[in-house]
């Protein structure tokens, strides 16, 4: 039963701890768009998505002004692509990605994705024109997002795709260059990608999901902070107990939005997604957690332990609140987009004082990913990065992914003419970057192999 002392903390984790709904996320089939012409698919697929979301904003703001909770974003991710258009009779799917930008800005979305391709072990037709076209789709639309998942714990790495995606993101960051590379921003490449994700850029509606879901993804670090600062010299058990219990009433309260949202929609609830998402809020930041949990800076020594247990806690609070937790579902650690990593030394430095103090570095966020959600997220390089040394930045991605049996990703966006220690500004929800440093010596001829890294020995479980 739900008293009035619940739903004052409610009220409090709104509006003083900044507690959202980060997204409601539609995802919608594209199979039944299948046509081998391209202009009578660009057509269906605007259609199916302009009808199927028709009320999907209005649906999220009546629900937001209703029961008072913030919902950020509403969104839409489609069949990928290179499944959906694969019958077609051409060469280039920009087209595709146009008409989902078009039918994205007609019914009042934030972001489209799907602009994707799965190719853990292979490519089909359909696959390499989709991954040729990116450069192009990211740098001609605006709310387009895509992402290629090129590994698995079953399957093993496809090192050739790996290759490919370095040289991708490279011609992506050129052809949009006078926004700072911001087409960077929206591609993402996983290991074990999951196929009900409503967080961009990487969402796509999985092979095996229904026609139409809504799924739902929640956020809350500021909520988590709060509930430690009361534990100052708490056991790791306290701690551990008081994240779960947060992440408790986090998760629920995506529910109560997310079945709403599916009965006023008529549209099946998928899953709720209880990630810790920041934002460049102040106060809104998993980087505060781990300082709260006693680490002087985000990045010291004991920074990989404080975000495995807080990461675990997430996720045995949020699976005791609802029977579909689903998505990524962990504590994301993307640079840009959390204040707190921001101001990893002080309140008044930023994160490239961090960066040049040696506080927090590509590779101890590298280590970070083992055990959280999802990878190295809008992190800002060079602009003279290499693409063999990017893709050298994914594989490792990949082999966290794959031996650990978890989601991981790159999100990296190399800057033309922006050198270590410099500031990109992307605005919105994606905040602003330090540029950080890479690795000088070469893995060019490692990323120059063919073939795929095998999958592990645990892989076989049949």
């Amino acid at each position: 039963m739900i008293t009035i002392d619940d739903i004052l903390e409610t009220n409090r984790m709104i509006t003083e701890n900044k507690l959202d709904v980060r997204t409601i996320t539609m995802g919608i089939s594209l199979r039944d768009c299948a046509h081998p012409n391209i202009e009578k698919f660009c057509q269906n697929v605007y259609d199916k998505i302009t009808t199927s979301a028709e009320f999907l904003v209005k649906t999220g703001e009546d629900i937001e002004a209703e029961y008072g909770i913030p919902i950020i974003h509403k969104r839409v991710s489609v069949t990928p692509i290179a499944i959906a258009a694969d019958a077609c009779k051409t060469d280039s799917y920009v087209p595709v990605a146009e008409a989902m930008d078009r039918a994205a800005k007609e019914v009042g979305i934030n972001f489209i994705g799907g602009f994707s391709a799965l190719v853990e072990k292979g490519f089909t037709h359909g696959d390499r024109v989709l991954i040729n076209s990116i450069p192009q789709a990211l740098a001609t639309t605006d709310l387009v997002c895509s992402s290629v998942n090129l590994g698995s714990t079953k399957t093993g790495i496809n090192m050739d795709c790996v290759r490919e995606m370095g040289e991708v993101i490279k011609r992506t960051a050129e052809l949009t260059r006078d926004q700072q590379a911001l087409g960077c921003a929206k591609l993402v490449v996983f290991c074990n990608a999951p196929g009900d994700n409503p967080f961009m850029a990487g969402a796509f509606h999985g092979v095996s999901e229904a026609d139409k879901v809504v799924s739902v993804g929640v956020s809350g670090p500021g909520v988590v902070k709060h509930a430690l600062e009361d534990l100052k010299g708490a056991d790791f058990t306290e701690v551990a107990e008081t994240i779960k219990k947060t992440a408790f009433k986090i998760t629920r309260v995506g529910q109560l939005v997310a079945r709403e949202a599916s009965k006023r929609l008529g549209v099946p609830f998928g899953i709720i997604d209880l990630s810790l998402a920041p934002t460049p809020a102040v106060g809104d930041s998993v980087a505060r957690i781990i300082e709260e949990m006693g680490i002087e800076s985000c990045g010291a020594p004991g920074t990989t332990a404080a975000l495995a247990l807080l990461n675990d806690a997430v996720k045995k609070g949020g699976l005791m609140a609802s029977s579909h937790v689903g998505g990524l579902s962990g504590a994301f650690i993307p640079v840009s987009e959390d204040e707190g990593m921001i101001h990893a030394v002080s309140e008044d430095q930023g994160m490239i004082d961090a960066v040049n103090a040696g506080a927090l570095t590509i590779e101890k966020l590298e280590a970070m990913t083992c055990v959280c959600s999802v990878g190295l997220d809008m992190i800002a390089v060079p602009g003279d990065t290499s693409a063999a040394t990017i893709s050298g930045i994914i594989a490792d991605e990949a082999a966290i992914g794959m031996i650990n049996q978890k989601t991981t990703a790159v999100r990296i966006i190399p800057v033309a003419g922006k050198t270590v220690g410099e500031t990109v500004e992307f605005g919105g929800l994606l905040g602003h970057a330090p540029v950080m440093k890479v690795s000088p010596f070469s893995c060019e001829k490692l990323i120059a192999r063919k073939g795929r890294i095998p999958a592990p020995i645990h892989s076989f479980k049949n």
